[in-house]
């Protein structure tokens, strides 16, 4: 067992979706952020079982940086 790092964004139609940062290609949807996070877990077992499926490595964890930026007022467009 090991922990993932999830990015959690508003989807446009509503609801909520989020990729798993250590795995490329792996995404869950739900309603609400707290059926993402219930969610989650399935889709990255899914996921692994797909990559070791099909002989591919299963990358680990990766540390993720959030980092807050201010752009100029005329580069917002």
């Amino acid at each position: 067992m090991m922990d993932d790092t999830l990015v959690v964004h508003p989807a446009e139609e509503g609801g909520f979706w989020a990729e798993v940062a250590s795995l490329d290609g792996c995404f869950v949807w739900g309603e609400t952020v707290e059926e993402v996070l219930a969610d989650a877990p399935a889709a990255i077992a899914a996921h692994v079982a797909a990559l070791r499926a099909h002989g591919q490595p299963v990358p680990g964890p990766v540390g993720v940086m959030l980092a807050t930026v201010r752009a100029p007022t005329a580069a917002v467009a």
